[in-house]
């Protein structure tokens, strides 16, 4: 009996243990793919149930039919949520396998070494068919940490009807152009507009909160401030920065920006815009191609809007934002190799890359072929030579972002002056660079 006993002890034993390594074998052929809402559909909106993680199960479903053994599943975690998502899933070890979204609201897991960077993945090849603009925008210490997809320039757009109205022929460019204005021609346009129109604001301008606050960080460029310098350190309160600062100032006390900035979020001048109550206001190229499509549609009344870069004293400034991809370190080898083969199988399959044309192709291959469709790619394209990394890849970006419009509220009721409010900002960003560039796991060599 005790013989017998110990024997079924033994055999539940070596069953669990059996159990226990099919569980863990099966784990390692299984990865967890997240994104946030990008684009319905796998190539176009309009496909039968099109919905934001189309694509992604498209690329799973393609890739499981070459690797059988290999299991996908694709989640999509809303905007607003990622960040506390992200946060918990730090905290319990329950990270994603594979992140799908703009590049720059993840770098700071590449610092917290949890990124797993792709340079022995991507080859000559691929890498020659991306510009040099693009790489910048996800690499740290020339480790690349994303494998970039596609991407979203941003820039201004402006009703074209308002300046001809004004006399201001001459600062329109061409339809499918960007043009591009200096400071001096910026306030020029923005002081015409105002004389022949007192109803429409001239330029929409907002602060209330953190979204589209990228714009914002261009125009603080406009008189050739670096924003981050060589060491990463933010300086944007140095003199230029100061004048950039002083000159919305300008524009708010001479009326030329929306009333109340301070209360204004960027959905708010969006929809001012698209209703003709502001000239000049910001887009990016997914929001573009929706406003023209609202104007096909009827649902918002046609004028003719073009596009533009953010002024600069000498040069405009110009920013992107790259979709893409990063891999977590943290669920084993396995399931870290297989997320990068899997990364690659989707950032290089010649069918599947044709749905970065959704935003705007990175790969110049794809931008070739498709410079019929999208008008507007060679515009965008020649404009690579503005782009700038906006955020530097900082360790603690989102932090440093949730600084600084605080300080341009101060300024645009006046409780703070442009210099003690960038002073300010500096301070506290600097203090969260220095923390993040002192623990960096990715510049740990430096």
């Amino acid at each position: 009996m005790k013989k017998m006993f110990l024997s079924l002890i033994a055999g539940i034993a070596l069953f669990s243990m059996a159990g226990c390594s099919s569980a863990n074998a099966k784990a390692q052929n299984e990865i967890d793919v997240w994104l946030t809402p990008q684009w319905k559909g796998t190539y176009s909106a309009d496909e039968k149930n099109a919905d934001y993680d189309s694509f992604l199960k498209t690329a799973a479903k393609m890739y499981e039919k070459s690797h059988p053994n290999v299991k996908i599943n694709v989640q999509v975690v809303p905007g607003d949520e990622r960040d506390s998502k992200m946060s918990v899933a730090t905290q319990t070890n329950t990270l994603p396998d594979v992140f799908f979204d703009s590049t720059f609201v993840l770098s700071t897991f590449a610092h917290q070494g949890l990124l797993e960077p792709f340079n022995a993945v991507i080859d000559k090849n691929n890498e020659a068919d991306i510009s040099d603009a693009i790489w910048n925008n996800v690499q740290i210490d020339g480790k690349t940490y994303f494998y970039p997809f596609a991407q979203n320039p941003g820039t201004l757009a402006y009703n074209a009807d308002m300046f001809k109205a004004a006399g201001l022929e001459k600062y329109i460019g061409g339809e499918h152009e960007i043009a591009t204005w200096t400071t001096d021609e910026f306030y020029q346009i923005l002081t015409k507009l105002k004389e022949i129109n007192s109803k429409v604001a001239p330029l929409g301008f907002f602060c209330k909160n953190n979204q589209g606050d990228t714009w914002n960080m261009m125009y603080l460029r406009m008189f050739g401030n670096q924003f981050f310098d060589e060491k990463g350190e933010l300086v944007v309160n140095e003199e230029s920065g100061v004048k950039a600062l002083s000159f919305l100032e300008k524009l708010k006390e001479e009326k030329l920006i929306a009333a109340g900035p301070e209360s204004l979020v960027s959905n708010d001048v969006n929809a001012m815009f698209q209703n003709q109550q502001v000239a000049v206001s910001f887009t990016n190229a997914m929001l573009f191609n929706g406003m023209l499509g609202a104007m096909k549609d009827s649902t918002v009344e046609r004028f003719d809007t073009r596009l533009a870069n953010v002024p600069g004293k000498s040069t405009p400034v110009s920013f992107t934002y790259v979709l893409g991809s990063g891999v977590f370190n943290t669920n084993g080898e396995k399931r870290k190799e297989l997320a990068q083969d899997f990364v690659k199988f989707y950032s290089e399959n010649k069918e599947l890359v044709e749905a970065s044309t959704n935003f705007l192709p990175v790969r110049n291959s794809v931008a070739d072929e498709h410079k019929k469709d999208l008008p507007y790619l060679d515009a965008y394209l020649a404009n690579d030579k503005y782009v700038v990394n906006f955020s530097n890849n900082s360790p603690g970006y989102a932090e440093i972002r949730n600084a600084l419009y605080p300080e341009l509220q101060a300024v645009m009721t006046g409780d703070k002056t442009p210099q003690v409010a960038l002073d300010n900002f500096v301070k506290t960003g600097n203090k969260v660079i220095d923390r993040g560039l002192r623990r960096s796991k990715a510049l740990e060599n430096k």
